[in-house]
Order: C-alpha cells, then structure tokens, then sequence
C-alpha cells in the first residue's frame, strides 16, 4: 500500500511524470494505429478529385456490392436481435439444465476463426457436401449466393446482443418481472411494459455492434460467396477485388464508404454509452 506522511506528498505524485508518458502513449497508439490509416483511406479515394470518387462509387459492380451489404446485414441483424433477446431473457430470468452449454454456444463464434465457419457451410450446404445434392435437387442454392452470406453473417454476429444484454439482465434481476405477474400481467404484456424498456438502452447497443461487424465482415462471407462480382460480393470483398487489380482510387473510395459507417457507428455508440450510463446511474440512485 502507498504510505502518505505528514508533510509529504503521495508517492505517485513525485512520479506524475509517468502518468504523462503514458498518457502520450496512449494518445500516440492511436493516431498512428487509427487515425493515421483512417485519414489515409480519404486521401487516397480522392486524391484523383471529387469526380473519380464519385465514379468509384456508382460504378454497377460497387452499387451491387453496396447493395448487398446492406442486404445482408438488413436480414441478419434482426434475426440476431430475437436470438439475442431470447438467448438473454432465457438464461437471465430462468434457472435450467444445460444454461453453461447455451452460454458457450453462444460465445462459439467468439473462439472459431470466420473462415472456418465459412467452411463447415461449404461443407453442409456445397454442390459436394453433405446437403449440397439434395438442395441442388430442389432447386436451392446456398452457397455462392445470398442465403450462404446470410448465414455465414449470422454465425459470426449472433453473440453481440446476447451478450450484451445477459449481464445487464442478470444484473436487473427479477423482481420487476414477478411484481407485474402478480398483478395479473400476462408473459407478452410483461415483456413489453416491463423487460423491454429496461434493456432498451442495452439492446440498441448491442443491435450497432452487431451491425457494426456485420457490415465489415470478410472472412466467412468471402468463403461462401465465390467472389462472383455483381453478384454476391459485399463491400469488404468487392475491396479486395479492387486492390488486387490496382484499382487503388476505387478500392479506397468503397472502402472509404465503409470508415464512414464505421465513424457513424462510434459517434452512435458513444452517444448510447452516454445516455445508457446516465440512466444506469439515476436507476441506482
């Protein structure tokens, strides 16, 4: 423990010179490890002009890809935002065999590279994998279409609502819920009134990072999507098509596209962290 005397400062103020070192640290690992790249990705999509940028962007092969990012992330993120309220609900408010093995499961993409998960999909839904035949027969395909970016989305995103409501469910505790039970309110009307505007600062959390990741994702999507250009690319993919044929300008515009959703998404998380921090505050006070 650090000592204080009587006529003595602490310690660690003899030593603030530390805290400024690492403080100017800190503040140097990130501008040369985030804002620097941020900054480059810019100055590179417009160091030919305004004009080239704008041509980069509504070129077919990157409205597709812009397309189909949104798409992807318009079906996937919404199916995890009922997983993750489900998950959450389940394992928060009720006590039941196999609660550790559902919260591993859900911590499963966590610890599973993306292009593995993109492979195990090749593997159940290829032309030569274990459904692959039978869904030819019908007349389904999964992999190298949309439905296989789907899935290989959902796979990678469904923790981050789950896990973010979890503790803070936990946390909230039950008592609420009983109260409204018995005084007569039914399971939905219980959700609705009660669950839901508890979490609703938590779950809007969770539903832009989901987002977040979903948008951005590469490894798993590029697995299952065969780079079919115009048609099953996502922005993540359509950018390393692009700089792999030296398409610098167009490369760096579309990925310029995906730094200002990323921005988009900070200013919005920090703006949620606020208010759900201020409320969390007042609840407890």
């Amino acid at each position: 423990m650090l000592a204080k005397t009587s006529g003595q400062r602490p310690a660690l103020d003899d030593r603030s010179w530390v805290r400024g070192f690492l403080i100017l640290s800190a503040l140097g690992f990130l501008l040369l490890f985030l804002v620097l790249p941020l900054v480059a990705v810019f100055v590179e999509a417009l160091h030919r002009g305004v004009d080239a940028y704008w041509d980069a962007l509504v070129e077919p092969d990157a409205l597709s890809a812009i397309q189909l990012t949104l798409i992807v992330a318009a079906i996937a993120v919404p199916l995890n935002l009922v997983f993750g309220v489900a998950a959450s609900w389940c394992i928060s408010k009720f006590d039941f065999r196999g609660k550790g093995l559902l919260i591993t499961l859900i911590d499963l993409p966590f610890s599973v590279s993306p292009v593995i998960s993109g492979i195990i999909y090749v593997l159940l839904f290829g032309l030569h994998g274990v459904l692959g035949p039978f869904l030819k027969s019908q007349g389904v395909q999964i992999i190298f279409a949309v439905p296989g970016l789907v899935l290989a989305t959902i796979f990678v995103t469904f923790p981050f609502v789950a896990r973010e409501l979890i503790p803070l469910m936990q946390e909230q505790g039950t008592e609420e819920e009983e109260a409204a039970l018995v005084l007569g309110a039914s399971g939905w009307q219980t959700f609705w009134r009660v669950t839901l505007p508890n979490i609703k600062w938590g779950l809007l959390y969770g539903v832009l990072l989901c987002n977040a990741r979903a948008m951005g994702e590469f490894g798993a999507v590029s697995v299952v999507s065969g780079h079919i250009r115009g048609e099953t690319n996502t922005m993540p993919l359509h950018v390393e098509i692009l700089y792999n044929e030296y398409n610098f300008v167009a490369a760096f515009s579309v990925a310029s596209v995906l730094a200002m959703l990323a921005l988009v998404t900070l200013v919005a998380k920090t703006v949620l962290e606020w208010r759900f921090g201020a409320e969390l505050a007042a609840t407890r006070h």
